[in-house]
C-alpha cells in the first residue's frame, strides 16, 4: 500500500468509528476512562500505532495523517480522540530513543501503548548506567490503557548537580496510578497522577530534552522521516486535532437538529433554520471551523515538510506552529460558543451531547501548550528577532 493510500485508509477508518464513539461517549465520561469497546476497536484498526516505526509493526504515517485521524475521532468523543492522540505522540517519542529501547517496548508487543507527562515531576540521582527517579507526575492521559510511561525528569551527575532534562521511559508496572482526575470536561481521558519511588531507569531509556529541542535524537535510524520531526511543534499540534473534531461534531449535531424543523422560541419563526440570524451564525461557526482546520493542516505540513528536508525547523517556523495550534484551539472554541447560541439553553440539558462537547472543548483548549496569549508572545518575539524568549518549548 502506498503512503497516500495508507493515510487515506487510516483517516477513513477513523471516520467509520464516529458512530460507535458517540454511542459510548456518555459511558466513557461516566466511567472516567475510555470505553473498553473503543479501545479494542482502535487497537484492531491500527489507530494506536499510527506513529510507531514500520519496522516494529506500526504505520509510521505522517503528522498530517495523525492530526486528521484524531480530528475525525473527535467528532464522536473528545476523550477517546485525546487519548488516541496522546498515545500516538508517545509512540512517536519512543521512535526517538535508541533501537534497544524501542525493541524493549515493541519487541514482544507491537501494539504496546504508552502515556506521558513531560513536565519534570520528581527528583533523580545518578546510578550506575542510569538514573533513579522518585516523584509525582499528574495529568497522565491514557495511563489506564498503557504499558509504558514517559516521564519528564532532571538528569543528575555523580555529585547531584543537574546536567540535563530528560524523558524517562518506564514500565507502568513499576509505577503507581493515583486516582486524581476529577474534572468538568475530558473526564474520560483518565489523566491521573503517576507515582514513582526509587525507580531505576537505564541510560538508554532516558531521552535528552536539551538535544531534542535542537532536533538531536538518539535513534540510529536517521533516514526515517517521521522521527526527524521538530519536537515541540509536534507535541503541541497533536493537542488540537481532537479539539477541531469536537467543534465539527458540535456543528453536525446542531445542523441535524435544525434539519428536523426545530422552532425558534419566542419568535414567529416556525423553523429556526429559516431565520437569517440562524443562517448567519451557522455560517460564521462553519467558517471558524474551516479556519481552524486550515491552520492545523498548515502546521502539519510545515512539520512534515521540514522533517522530509532533513533540516532542523527554524525558530520562526516553530513559533508559527505554536501560534497555529493556539489558533485552532481558540477558533474551535469560538465556533462552539456560537453553535450553543443557535441551539439555545437546551444545549445544557444533561441528555444533550452538546453540553459534554462544550465541557470537553473548554477543558482541552486550556492546555498550557495551546495558550493563545503565550503563543502570541512567542511568535511575536520570533518575528521581531528578539533573542530572549519566554520558554524553551518552541
Amino acid at each position: 500500500m502506498t503512503t497516500d493510500a495508507k493515510s487515506k485508509a487510516l483517516i477513513e477508518g477513523a471516520a467509520e468509528l464516529v458512530g460507535l464513539l458517540r454511542r459510548n461517549a456518555a459511558r466513557t465520561e461516566e466511567d472516567r476512562r475510555v470505553a473498553e469497546e473503543n479501545i479494542e476497536v482502535l487497537a484492531d484498526t491500527g489507530l494506536f500505532v499510527i506513529t510507531v516505526p514500520e519496522r516494529l509493526g506500526g504505520h509510521q504515517a505522517s503528522v498530517r495523517t495523525l492530526l486528521e485521524v484524531t480530528a475525525e475521532l473527535g467528532r464522536g468523543c473528545g476523550s477517546t480522540a485525546w487519548t488516541t492522540a496522546l498515545i500516538n505522540v508517545c509512540g512517536w517519542m519512543i521512535g526517538l530513543y535508541p533501537e534497544r529501547a524501542q525493541r524493549e517496548v515493541y519487541g514482544e508487543d507491537p501494539g504496546a501503548r504508552a502515556c506521558s507527562v513531560l513536565t519534570p515531576g520528581g527528583t533523580s540521582r545518578a546510578a550506575a548506567s542510569g538514573q533513579v527517579i522518585t516523584g509525582r507526575w499528574p495529568f497522565a492521559s491514557g495511563c489506564l490503557h498503557a504499558r509504558w510511561a514517559l516521564l519528564g525528569t532532571p538528569v543528575t551527575g555523580a555529585d547531584g548537580e543537574q546536567t540535563d532534562r530528560g524523558v524517562a521511559l518506564v514500565p507502568m508496572d513499576e509505577l503507581t496510578v493515583e486516582d486524581t482526575w476529577h474534572t468538568a470536561g475530558m473526564r474520560g481521558t483518565g489523566s491521573h497522577t503517576l507515582l514513582a519511588e526509587d525507580v531505576f531507569v537505564p541510560a538508554h531509556r532516558i531521552l535528552s530534552v536539551t538535544g531534542a529541542l535542537r532536533g538531536e535524537y538518539a535513534t540510529e535510524f536517521t533516514d526515517e522521516t517521521l522521527y526527524r520531526a521538530a519536537f515541540v511543534p509536534l507535541l503541541s499540534s497533536v493537542l488540537v486535532g481532537p479539539q477541531l473534531g469536537l467543534a465539527r461534531g458540535g456543528l453536525e449535531l446542531v445542523m441535524a437538529s435544525l434539519a428536523q424543523g426545530r422552532p425558534m422560541s419566542h419568535t414567529f419563526y416556525e423553523q429556526a433554520r429559516e431565520a437569517s440570524s440562524t443562517q448567519m451564525q451557522v455560517a460564521e461557526a462553519a467558517q471558524l471551523i474551516d479556519t481552524a482546520a486550515l491552520h492545523l493542516m498548515r502546521a502539519a505540513d510545515d512539520i512534515d515538510g521540514w522533517a522530509a528536508s532533513g533540516r532542523n525547523m527554524p525558530l520562526r517556523d516553530r513559533a508559527r506552529v505554536r501560534m497555529d495550534t493556539a489558533t485552532v484551539a481558540r477558533r474551535s472554541r469560538e465556533a462552539l460558543d456560537i453553535l450553543l447560541n443557535v441551539h439555545g439553553a437546551g444545549s445544557f440539558a444533561e441528555a444533550n451531547p452538546l453540553q459534554r462537547i462544550w465541557r470537553d472543548q473548554e477543558t482541552a483548549s486550556r492546555h498550557a501548550m495551546t495558550n493563545p496569549a503565550v503563543a502570541s508572545e512567542l511568535y511575536g518575539r520570533a518575528l521581531l528577532d528578539i533573542q530572549e524568549q519566554i520558554s524553551p518549548l518552541i
